[in-house]
């Protein structure tokens, strides 16, 4: 049925529900392709080893092929998850990241279930990044720490890294502000490329110490609850993280803002949706809060459309737009992505909502 299947021959609406029911199918299909070879090698019944026997069957490489049987067993401790997983609500994927951390299985199995594998993928790792101790974590990702070079096939130089997050997130946030500047010259030079290609571009002009970009944009926002920085330490429900980059002892947020120009917000003492402005122009007090993301976990913002996770040039919205008299305030601002921000406007428009004389209303 598959191999004869033409999708020229269906409407755009059945379309939709074809690719839906094909996708739960696929995903079913895997699990169960991933149990059965499992269940082949216990009874003797294949030489290979079943990461092996699973990969050539899949076509798949050998690592992922050991993922997807490690997933199935560790699935075993959350019986929701394994429920939804062989039903094909789920993917392996999502569900190997559920069963990283067990003890919140409901959020997370909710969340994959309405989003990709990437929102589910953040959400488990500030979960388990929550349960270690800063200054262990800090310990870790320095041990960690790497760069790594190599020639392909195609003689192009690769590259590989990881940094710590007070070292990272500075360097990737003045990396994104040159990708930026490289995007937009070219775009009116008539020369656009795909981002990635902008980025290479930039990345060789900052490491050869020719960047043009804006030196007085912010490389690092750190959130931290005002108490536990004058502690030397947090305690349970309070914040000590770079945004964008996780959790930081109180210790090296102290040290990191001896050479810094501080934003503050005092989350605890005023609400921050009191921040409002009566024109358009965002002034800078909100726009602080308002990048820092929501509390209390102050993890930057993505676009605000369901199951949507993009973070890249994202547009502020007026969920109630100014022509129809909506306040600049934290409270009607949400972030959207380009294609999500005319889909909106779109439909604000059809609403009647954008006539900038309301008389024409009635």
């Amino acid at each position: 049925v598959l191999a004869s299947f033409d999708p020229a021959l269906y409407s755009g609406e059945d379309c939709v529900r074809l690719a839906e029911g094909l996708a739960r199918g696929a995903k079913a299909c895997e699990t169960g392709s991933a149990r059965a070879a499992a269940r082949a090698w216990a009874c003797g019944r294949v030489e290979l080893p079943p990461s092996e026997f699973l990969s050539r069957l899949g076509g798949c490489t050998a690592g992922a092929a050991r993922v997807a049987l490690a997933t199935v067993q560790s699935v075993a401790a959350c019986p929701r998850t394994e429920l939804a997983l062989l039903a094909g609500e789920v993917s392996l994927a999502q569900a190997a990241e559920i069963a990283s951390v067990p003890e919140h299985e409901a959020e997370l199995l909710g969340l994959a279930r309405s989003s990709g594998l990437r929102a589910v993928k953040d959400a488990a790792r500030k979960r388990r990044l929550a349960g270690i101790d800063p200054e262990d974590l800090y310990a870790k990702q320095g041990a960690a720490r790497e760069f790594a070079h190599w020639t392909d096939e195609l003689g192009m130089i690769r590259v590989r890294g990881a940094l710590p997050p007070d070292v990272g997130v500075a360097f990737v946030n003045r990396l994104d502000a040159e990708t930026d500047r490289e995007w937009r010259t070219a775009k009116r030079a008539g020369a656009l490329e795909v981002r990635a290609a902008h980025a290479a571009d930039a990345f060789v002009r900052m490491t050869a110490g020719g960047s043009t970009a804006n030196v007085k944009g912010t490389d690092l926002v750190i959130a931290v609850d005002l108490r536990a920085y004058r502690r030397g330490h947090t305690d349970a429900g309070e914040c000590c993280r770079i945004v964008g980059g996780g959790p930081i002892p109180v210790r090296l947020a102290r040290e990191l803002a001896k050479d810094a120009f501080l934003k503050v917000v005092l989350h605890d003492g005023v609400a921050i949706h009191t921040v409002a402005h009566l024109g358009r122009k965002r002034p800078a007090q909100l726009n602080t809060a308002l990048e820092l993301g929501a509390p209390p976990d102050f993890d930057g913002v993505h676009c605000a459309k369901p199951g949507c996770d993009r973070t890249y040039h994202l547009q502020w919205d007026h969920k109630d737009p100014r022509a129809n008299g909506g306040a600049t305030s934290f409270e009607n601002l949400q972030p959207l992505c380009f294609p999500h921000h005319v889909e909106k406007t779109e439909r604000d428009r059809k609403a009647g909502l954008l006539q900038t004389d309301r008389r024409e209303r009635g």
